[in-house]
């Protein structure tokens, strides 16, 4: 069982990163270590070329990544990421974004984790960025 609900990352970024909520993700699921987010399309999040940008890309998996440690650890605020490494694999339709992360392991002082990301409607087809992340976790 996740130790943090929807609501609470939504409290959460109300108070202190109202940024996370301008990306308007939606959350569809969080288990323990576990989370499913959609980054709802935005013409905004499109580079040259008609494709997501990596930006995009990366800032949505840091949250989605941010999100499953917290179901790990529960409220962990200033959890931090210590380093976050994305492979661009192929180059995403200008649709919403599906957002698939799991921590592989949650240690006192460090959580490791990867993240997919997928074309909507094309989940089938591989993901389109894999994304490998570690953070900094506070001390409990």
């Amino acid at each position: 069982m996740a130790l943090i609900t929807a609501e609470e990352i939504f409290e959460i970024c109300r108070a202190e990163m109202p940024l996370v909520l301008d990306l308007g993700l939606e959350i569809q699921d969080i288990g323990e270590g576990t989370c499913r987010l959609r980054q709802p399309y935005r013409e905004a999040f499109v580079r040259p070329g008609g494709t997501i940008s990596g930006p995009t890309m990366m800032g949505v998996a840091d949250c989605a990544m941010w999100i499953a440690v917290m179901s790990v650890v529960g409220k962990a605020e200033m959890a931090v990421t210590t380093s976050l490494n994305i492979n661009f694999l192929k180059r995403p339709k200008p649709v919403a974004l599906i957002v698939e992360c799991r921590v592989l392991k949650a240690g006192k002082r460090l959580a490791y984790g990867e993240v997919s990301l997928f074309s909507e409607g094309e989940e089938d087809e591989g993901p389109v960025a894999h994304v490998t992340s570690t953070y900094s976790l506070p001390p409990r």
